[in-house]
């Protein structure tokens, strides 16, 4: 597929491009078809460079300094502002030189359309690549939610699918509020799955990760408190009470509820069984973990957010070839299907008891694996991603307003 030449610029804001394997995936599809993509993204710790050429086909990152992961109501209006700001600083800084001819901006939050309205004024398009339900992700977030607090999220979603030329939709539930709850016009949604990128299936496992331990349970993601791995935490201090010292598990990623992860587990006295890498960009060394794992976790609980969700981390177990335990929500079954056994949402004991299971059935884990890499080779790769990303920014060069 052809392009005339474009400018996209890129706007992330929960974490650097280097640690969000599908903005990364998108910026590189993109320059592949022919596109130029900048990128401003928060910078990576102890990173001072603005300009960050790094990224493999020529993506220009312009990054800004983050703040400290917020946790609280006002911490966050301060992160959000912050970030804003810095965001569209940066986009008259790349306006200027090199330009760009759409704003693809990326959520959460839902503020960039402020941004895509002012630079729609001077003729550029703007796509809102809604990767989370802010309104969902607050009432998942907060014990007590504020009824005014989600009514502004439902406000400002409504204005960024009213500001955007195109929705892209990481799944059929999102696309089912794109044009219910949005208004959006059919021809308007394009659904761009999370897929992982290769596979690789040849990756010598490392016994040294599991610590001298029979058995490595893997989770891998973001550790924020709709991301449920408290409930691995609990589930692990059920088997290891029951005598299931075999078992090692390490956690692959960071965010706001880290902290109060490792707090939870000294308190529990699992440091032993714990390990903690933060977020990884190192490909060779994440398959390597991935291919020593005996099983994968996805804990994310049922809440109103994970209930649309689809997680990338299910897809990039599967591509590695390794079995899943997964509470059993409707979007991870039809993204993982028999590649994963499920519990029962937010159950801790059942949690528990499926780890177990799979651990002491070598065959089923085999079998599960090999389901899981098939169905992403055949249905699921970033390869049958890409090919809806393309329309999208063939649907808004056609289309003009």
């Amino acid at each position: 597929m052809k392009f005339s030449k474009r400018r996209v610029l890129i706007l992330l804001q929960n974490r650097p491009i280097e640690d969000d394997p599908r903005v990364r995936r998108e910026a590189l599809t993109l320059m592949e078809a022919g596109f130029e993509v900048c990128v401003i993204c928060p910078r990576i710790k102890n990173n001072d460079v603005v300009e960050n050429k790094a990224l493999a086909n020529g993506v220009r990152v312009f990054s800004y300094a983050s703040l400290a992961p917020s946790l609280g109501i006002v911490s966050y209006l301060l992160e959000y502002s912050y970030s804003w700001i810095s965001t569209f600083v940066l986009s008259l800084r790349v306006l200027i030189n090199p330009g760009f001819d759409v704003i693809h901006a990326c959520n959460p939050p839902d503020t960039f359309f402020l941004i895509g309205m002012i630079h729609k004024i001077l003729g550029k398009r703007f796509i809102f690549d809604q990767h989370d339900l802010c309104p969902e992700l607050y009432l998942s977030r907060f014990s007590r939610p504020s009824r005014i607090v989600y009514k502004v999220l439902l406000l400002l979603e409504k204005l960024t699918y009213k500001t955007a030329d195109v929705v892209i939709a990481t799944n059929d539930s999102y696309k089912r509020i794109a044009l219910t709850r949005g208004e959006v016009a059919t021809k308007q949604v394009f659904v761009v799955r999370n897929g992982p990128i290769e596979i690789q299936e040849d990756v010598e496992p490392d016994p040294s990760f599991k610590r001298n331990h029979r058995f490595l349970v893997l989770y891998m993601g973001e550790i924020s408190p709709q991301d449920g791995v408290d409930y691995l935490v609990k589930a692990a201090s059920q088997l290891i009470r029951k005598g299931r010292n075999d078992i090692y598990f390490l956690v692959v990623g960071s965010g706001a509820s880290l902290g109060g992860l490792r707090r939870m587990i000294r308190n529990l006295r699992l440091d032993q069984h714990f390990g903690f890498t933060g977020w990884i960009s190192d490909y060779k060394l994440l398959w390597k973990l991935l291919s020593t794992a005996d099983v994968c976790v996805a804990p994310e609980p049922q809440n109103p957010l994970n209930d649309h969700s689809t997680f990338i981390k299910v897809m990039d177990y599967m591509a590695a070839g390794r079995p899943v335990v997964a509470y059993d929500l409707a979007e991870t079954h039809i993204t993982a299907k028999e590649a994963a056994i499920y519990a029962v949402p937010n159950s801790v004991e059942d949690f528990a008891c499926k780890i177990e299971e799979l651990l002491e059935d070598e065959e089923r884990r085999r079998n599960m694996g090999e389901y899981g890499r098939r169905r992403i080779k055949e249905a699921l790769s970033w390869g049958h991603s890409k090919k809806s990303l393309l329309k999208a920014y063939e649907y808004i060069q056609k289309d003009r307003k």
